[in-house]
């Protein structure tokens, strides 16, 4: 620490040079702070809440369809405490760009979901109108909704009598009891009899189901035991924990990860590159200064090691500017998501992979410069040869 300030003298030798340089370190710990918060949430967990369920969906693909005959062998499955059963929609209201998460779902579908708060009242109309919807509070606020509107979803997927219109009249609005996960009330869901009544394609058919277990500790088995049910069948199963069919459902997107990964090591390549060619010229500037220092006592190591402490604060500083602004930034962007993406700030995980980031950074981009400076001669230094 003695000689911090001697390292912070020369790294704003050339105030300018340093500014340009520290504002690209920052933009690209900001888009890294970003992007990987946007991966931690995509692959975060199912919560408390959903330890106790499994999701039986396609072995082949989520698009393929399972029959609702189905239902009735898995409940009566040993393990299975209870079951129910969902399918995707797909609708779009008025602005495909507004997309949001809409699907049929078995009247008993609130009962293995004890996280959704709906009022009983509201839940007792929903199940008594055929035409009934519950959608999510964030959902109903974004589009001012209220109870008793009609609202009028167009299918992408399954006309009914041969239109795209279904007009679905607004029975509920349901809460989530968990902080942070607010992003689930961004859904709206409807009576799976009516879907399979008036839909032109699919019958008796469902794309999900939930299952809740007796054990939690017999999640496994029981999984085993419901996919052995259509083993060798046309509607093979897949049964996984809540939390695994989540973040393969987003996959379906794509690999939010593999994506993060891809972009931010372009963006770290041209960091390196950059910073390293600002740290080699800004050594190269100050050779005279270096022997001096060697002249009057400084050993190769210390040489050394002030130029690569000299690279660590760069890319330390900038990254910390970024990440900082990252977590600033990251409470606007979940509003915008409208709830999809649910963080505060930047997770703790990503503030660990970048401080690590900044660190073998630093070292990467000042290790060439400091050999250099450890290695000089102070008598061709001086000489300016």
């Amino acid at each position: 620490m003695k000689y911090l300030h001697l390292i912070w003298a020369s790294l704003f030798r050339s105030k300018t040079r340093t500014s340009l340089t520290l504002l690209s370190v920052i933009a690209a710990f900001l888009l890294f702070g970003m992007l990987d918060s946007v991966r931690v949430a995509f692959n975060s967990g199912s919560g408390v809440a959903g330890v106790d369920r499994l999701i039986v969906s396609s072995k082949l693909s989520l698009t393929q369809m399972l029959p609702v005959s189905l239902t009735r062998q898995v409940e009566t499955t040993p393990g299975v405490k209870q079951a129910a059963y969902a399918a995707w929609f797909g609708g779009i209201y008025q602005d495909p760009n507004q997309f949001f998460p809409n699907f049929s779902v078995s009247e008993n579908f609130f009962d293995l979901y004890p996280e959704f708060i709906v009022p009983e009242d509201q839940l007792a109309a929903w199940k008594a109108d055929r035409t009934g919807a519950v959608v999510g509070a964030a959902l109903a606020k974004r589009h001012g909704w209220k109870i008793g509107d009609i609202i009028p979803m167009q299918a992408t997927i399954f006309p009914r009598q041969g239109s795209n219109d279904w007009p679905f009249t607004l029975r509920a609005i349901f809460k989530v009891r968990e902080d942070g996960r607010q992003g689930q009330e961004n859904q709206l869901m409807f009576h799976w009899e009516y879907f399979d009544e008036a839909n032109d394609y699919v019958k008796s058919r469902f794309g999900w189901m939930i299952v809740r277990v007796e054990d939690i500790g017999q999640s496994t088995a029981v999984a085993q035991a419901i996919d052995k049910l259509s083993t060798n069948s046309d509607h093979e199963t897949k049964s996984q924990s809540e939390a695994a069919f989540q973040q393969s459902f987003a996959k379906q997107f794509g690999d939010i990860g593999l994506i993060v990964t891809l972009i931010m090591s372009a963006v770290f390549f041209t960091l390196l590159l950059l910073t390293g060619n600002t740290m080699a010229q800004a050594v190269r500037e100050r050779i005279p200064e270096l022997a001096v220092l060697k002249t009057i006592g400084f050993s190769n190591h210390s040489l050394l090691w002030l130029v690569l402490a000299e690279a660590v604060l760069l890319i330390g500083l900038g990254g910390l500017l970024g990440l900082g602004i990252a977590a600033v930034m990251m409470p606007g962007i979940s509003a915008a998501s409208g709830g999809m993406i649910q963080l505060p700030g930047v997770p703790g995980q990503t503030w660990v992979v970048g401080l690590a980031l900044m660190f073998v950074i630093g070292l990467l981009v000042g290790v060439l410069p400091a050999l250099r400076a450890m290695k000089l001669n102070i008598v061709d230094a001086l000489a300016d040869r």
